[in-house]
């Protein structure tokens, strides 16, 4: 369990770093998302997911 609140907290951290050096930037990709169709980005989502967890399955196991 410690490694998932580890992990929450990593991703807070580069979201928290990103904000702060690249708002505007951030601002823009925010508005060109409300663009993006729902299934597109619901499609992107779930690839990340996807990724994520593979990832994570790879590290455990070599």
């Amino acid at each position: 369990m410690i490694e998932f609140f580890t992990a929450l907290a990593m991703v807070l951290v580069i979201e928290g770093i990103l904000l702060s050096l690249f708002p505007h930037r951030l601002r823009q990709l925010l508005e060109m998302m409300t663009e993006i169709p729902h299934a597109s980005l619901r499609v992107g989502g779930l690839a990340c997911a996807s990724f994520g967890v593979f990832f994570v399955w790879l590290l455990r196991v070599v």
